[in-house]
């Protein structure tokens, strides 16, 4: 008998109790907005700035609406303007070209190798064409991060690191979002904390993180930040640094507080589940496993693989195989746009020139979510799944 799978790729864990009698408290007492505040509260907003603050080592942080309005306000807080060349992946989210987009810059796409990272001998070639470089750590791969910031530093280039897929990994224990000057993360729902939307910014510069406190939403109520700079770097940018209000509210962080403590055991049970199905899918007939560096701690929730130089349509029959078994898989070489799956040529906004090399990987990739409510055997079953479809269509 023909085995499938019945779960579904989209449906999250619940919100912790603790989490929800966080919210119910803040919704008790009605003062949702970040600076409506009792006398003596310090707020749940400023609070979740300074416990995340501490969790990265960084200096300061800033709570706001969501990931992609963290990426685009650490761009103005940087120093780009209209015009501007920005180096980024190409093979990334929307959001990400698209923050670059939002400020008047011109997004410079880098080609991808077969570890699903950032080409830096192509990050190498392009390094004096822009000052600043939006890194993704796409899907969760961190590339050397080392080399890169050897590269970036040679070249004077200011380094934002989009940490929407690697909240919790690190880079020979160094934390994602550490080693450029701002790390920016999501805590969109599929993201590694749930708020629905929302966003968090770190740094260890005074005036970025001055800058991007006014940006959000601030008005001159900057001193009731707790993981900000001082009133006096304030008054140096005060008045040169316009409100684009983008604040997290005092519910969502309520939220997230308790999900950032158990952010730990969550990715240790993420990574149980992206090795069971990696080791299932080891040794397939036409299929590449992403082999991860040593120097790595990653976050595996969610799992690539390569159908590297297959033809179109015998990827997208192991796609329809797939899901006809309950096994819902993305292609990011599909021509036109699919939900998320959109490529740097999909962004008909930024000028792109042709990336043969990139191009192969991108037309070889096959993702797929890795929820924690699957269970092991789940895990399991889904490997044995993609693995006889797979293998079934590279025999024909």
């Amino acid at each position: 008998m023909t085995e499938t799978f019945s779960g579904s790729f989209t449906q999250q864990e619940p919100i912790p109790d603790e989490a929800i009698e966080a919210a119910l408290a803040v919704l008790r007492h009605g003062r949702l907005h970040r600076y409506n505040l009792a006398k003596g509260e310090l707020g749940e907003t400023a609070l979740l700035e300074q416990e995340f603050a501490a969790q990265t080592g960084a200096r300061y942080c800033l709570a706001v609406a969501s990931g992609g309005y963290a990426l685009a306000t650490a761009l103005r807080a940087v120093g780009v303007r209209p015009g501007d060349a920005v180096l980024t992946n190409a093979f990334t989210l929307a959001p990400v070209p698209g923050a670059i987009a939002s400020v008047g810059a011109r997004p410079v796409f880098v080609g991808v190798t077969e570890s699903l990272t950032i080409d830096l001998d192509d990050l190498e070639a392009k390094a004096g064409t822009a000052r600043v470089l939006m890194l993704s750590h796409m899907r969760g791969h961190l590339c050397d991060m080392d080399r890169l910031m050897q590269i970036c530093d040679d070249a004077g280039i200011t380094v934002i690191e989009d940490c929407a897929h690697t909240m919790g990994a690190a880079w020979n224990g160094v934390p994602s979002g550490r080693q450029g000057a701002v790390g920016c993360y999501s805590c969109q729902t599929y993201k590694h904390v749930n708020s629905g939307e929302g966003g968090l910014l770190v740094t260890d510069d005074e005036e970025i993180a001055a800058r991007a406190v006014m940006m959000s939403g601030s008005y001159m109520l900057y001193e009731r930040h707790l993981a900000a700079p001082g009133p006096e770097v304030f008054e140096r940018i005060k008045y040169h640094t316009p409100n684009i209000s983008g604040r997290m509210d005092n519910l969502r962080a309520a939220i997230l507080r308790p999900q950032l403590r158990a952010l730990d055991a969550q990715v240790a049970r993420w990574n149980e589940r992206y090795q069971r199905i990696e080791a299932g899918l080891r040794g397939t007939p036409g299929l590449t496993v992403i082999e991860r560096p040593e120097a790595e701690t990653y976050v595996g929730s969610s799992i690539q693989f390569l159908l590297l130089d297959w033809a179109a349509d015998k990827v997208q029959e192991v796609l329809r195989r797939c899901i006809a078994r309950g096994v819902e898989l993305k292609w990011f070489g599909t021509p036109e746009p699919v939900g998320f799956t959109s490529r740097y040529d999909s962004w008909r906004y930024a000028e792109s020139a042709p990336m043969p090399a990139s191009d192969r990987v991108l037309a070889g990739i096959v993702d797929m979510r890795v929820p924690l409510t699957f269970s092991l055997e789940d895990c399991d079953l889904i490997a044995r799944i993609i693995r006889a479809e797979v293998g079934a269509v590279h025999q024909s």
